[in-house]
């Protein structure tokens, strides 16, 4: 497998606060990664400089090769890469359906027809399809983490950060969202997993690093 996402000396500070020091780290195509770590180690602020949530103070992000550290979000999310997060951000008056024409019209710019034809295909992948005309606010906690991972996945990416997409789960639901991310993963999407549920990060995960 070939070097996907490359990261090198990565350094973020907040104020006198280093969330991140010299960080390092190589992702090939097609793998599926774990990225592990107690609260505070800098997980998140990882992603966030990734995807472009944040800038990094230094190093560089090389992403098929080509230096992204200073694209802003969007730019990186037509490039390939998108991420779901902790804390799921619905549009809660919108129906499940709408939520993913949301990113499917602004990132991969389809519409109308194309727009949910492609979205409804992203629903039964995920098992959401027979909730596609329900309104987010009406989900359980495990739809609104599949939905989740669906609005990433409106946004065609090549690469998927999943962050903490099992939390508060039960062992049920956690089999659930790992055998769609199993399934992603094996359509050709690259996937870094963060995850505090050690039995999953090691079930799902080729190689893990903390």
């Amino acid at each position: 497998m070939s070097t996907f996402l490359k990261v090198d000396g990565l350094s973020k500070s907040f104020g006198g606060f280093a969330a991140l020091t010299q960080v390092s780290l190589d992702v090939a195509q097609g793998e599926r990664f774990g990225l592990i770590g107690p609260n505070g180690s800098g997980k998140t602020t990882l992603i966030n400089c990734v995807s472009g949530l944040l800038r990094n103070d230094a190093g560089s992000i090389r992403f098929e090769d080509e230096e992204i550290s200073s694209l802003p979000a969007y730019a990186r999310a037509r490039k390939g890469i998108a991420r779901s997060f902790q804390v799921p951000r619905p549009f809660h008056t919108m129906t499940v359906l709408e939520n993913l024409l949301v990113p499917s019209a602004y990132v991969v710019h389809l519409k109308d027809a194309e727009g949910e034809s492609t979205a409804m295909e992203i629903l039964k992948t995920i098992g959401l399809a027979g909730k596609a005309q329900a309104f987010a606010s009406q989900l359980s906690q495990v739809e609104l983490r599949k939905l989740e991972l669906a609005r990433a996945m409106a946004a065609r990416p090549r690469l998927l950060i999943s962050d903490e997409a099992m939390a508060g789960l039960s062992g049920s639901e956690v089999d659930e969202v790992l055998a769609i991310l199993f399934k992603l993963n094996e359509s050709g999407i690259t996937i870094i997993m963060i995850e505090h549920i050690m039995q999953a990060v090691m079930r799902f995960s080729q190689r893990v690093v903390c």
